[in-house]
């Protein structure tokens, strides 16, 4: 097998580096200095994927093989690469990875950089958070402007629900409480509802893009059909998992001219402008879901909260803006928000201990570290059996709970990619090793080509992801 197997970006051995002198150890002392050796040269990777082969690197205008990577000389005889992995539960190493990545391709979109202008900057912007609807009270942590915290949830008359449970609570919880994010009665809670909303939001935000494009040619006075002749409205999204089990959407949702970052946006386009695009798509989209038989469809849209925030145009403001209800937000903070919540996973969010999909219903009593994360998988895993949710996967996606879309989305056109910034990094490796490896120098524009045959042989640490899946 050829070529494709090394992922790009992934950091390979010197093939000039010493190897250690490990013939006179204990066998058992040996395996271990070999595999920490491997596992550093994988970029510390906690799960790297063991390939066996070689590469040869030619120099095509003599024919000279340059250099060679052969498996057979390396500890262990494999050559290990890093997983790639995005969650920080599964692999801190390759998410930091991603986590750099995801900042520099968020920032680039706001800021200029890697191959996209720095005229960006004046681009009319927004930083807005999508929520969930409520499926029935849950405990929460609230703090006052000082950072205290509050009452979870205050009640002078001491309600109490149908199920005869009190639907309020007094405690300030801290930061750690596990009963952040549970139900106060588990019985009122609308885990089918939850479910299936989470399982349609890939789907809502889908509409929601197309409902801001329609409504900022309203606004600006253009047939619809006209917008991309005059415009372009590009975004990057990054979901995050609450304490309850559902996803916040963080968007940055940018103006350009008709052909993206590098034409300068229409003179009407405005900060104003695009914010009140977006509270009326937020407030204006939804779809119908089947949701039972019982109780008909589900009419799935956002929640009421939403938080719209203009991105100032010359980076980190000056000075707070006061007017009621609007704040202001630097372009460089905005990015380091989004790329932090890009590799959190539901394990972070203290729901699944280990960031693994699930193969039968036994599975959730193990898998799940909460009351509430076990019935919602469970629910996913029940509702997931029916004809009328076959389409939904929920199974396969019993531990995201029901949340079937990536991490991380962008339009085509917003900034750079994730596979151009890999490919950026993958190519400096090289000719750092290059440079190591070789000693000399070639000329100018003579490209080194690589024949590369490697096969998978498994995995040189424990799989905590096995099977896969996104979360």
């Amino acid at each position: 097998m050829t070529g494709q197997h090394l992922r790009s970006g992934s950091a390979a051995p010197d093939p000039a580096a010493p190897t250690l002198p490990l013939a006179g150890l204990p066998a058992g002392l040996a395996a271990v200095v070999a595999g920490a050796v491997a596992s550093r040269r994988a970029g510390g990777c906690s799960n790297p994927v063991a390939l066996v082969g070689r590469t040869d690197t030619v120099d095509p205008a003599t024919g000279e093989v340059v250099a060679t990577l052969d498996s057979a000389g390396l500890p262990g005889g494999r050559l290990l690469v890093p997983c790639g992995d995005r969650r920080a539960a599964v692999c801190p190493a390759c998410a930091r990875t991603y986590r750099a990545d995801t900042l520099h391709l968020v920032r680039a979109g706001l800021a200029g950089g890697k191959n996209v202008p720095a005229s960006v900057v004046g681009h009319p912007a927004v930083f807005a958070t999508f929520t969930p609807p409520s499926f029935g009270t849950v405990h929460t942590r609230r703090t006052d402007r000082h950072g205290q915290p509050l009452r979870c949830r205050p009640r002078r008359s001491g309600p109490v629900c149908e199920h005869a449970r009190p639907a309020w609570c007094p405690v300030r919880h801290r930061p750690d409480d596990p009963a952040v994010g549970q139900p106060l009665c588990p019985a009122c809670y609308d885990y089918p509802g939850a479910v299936l909303w989470q399982a349609h939001a890939g789907q809502l935000w889908a509409r929601t893009v197309l409902a801001v494009r329609r409504r900022v040619a309203g606004l600006a006075g253009v047939p619809v059909r006209r917008l991309p002749e005059l415009a372009r409205v590009s975004f990057v999204r990054v979901a995050e998992f609450q304490r309850r089990g559902l996803v916040h959407l963080h968007v940055v949702i940018r103006v350009d001219g008709p052909t993206g970052p590098t034409d300068p946006p229409p003179t009407w386009a405005s900060a104003d402008l695009l914010s009140e695009a977006v509270r009326a798509a937020h407030a204006g989209v939804e779809l119908a879901a089947p949701y039972s038989a019982a109780y008909g469809d589900l009419d799935v849209r956002w929640g009421p909260q939403l938080d719209v925030q203009p991105i100032p145009a010359d980076g980190e403001p000056s000075a707070p803006d006061n007017s009621p209800g609007r704040r202001v937000v630097g372009r460089r903070l905005v990015a380091v928000y989004l790329a932090k919540y890009a590799t959190k996973s539901t394990h972070d969010a203290g729901m699944f201990p280990a960031a693994r999909r699930l193969r039968a219903l036994s599975d959730v009593d193990t898998a799940a570290s909460t009351a509430h994360a076990r019935v919602m998988a469970a629910t996913c895993w029940r509702l997931g059996g029916l004809d009328a949710y076959r389409r939904l996967r929920l199974r396969a996606w019993a531990h995201a709970m029901g949340w079937r879309g990536h991490p991380t989305t962008k339009s085509r056109r917003y900034s750079t990619t994730l596979t151009a910034l890999r490919a950026a990094r993958a190519e400096h490796q090289e000719q750092q090793r290059r440079a190591a490896s070789l000693g000399v120098s070639r000329p100018q524009g003579v490209q080194l080509v690589r024949d590369r045959d490697w096969r998978y042989v498994g995995r040189a640490g424990p799989s905590v992801s096995a099977g896969g899946g996104r979360w």
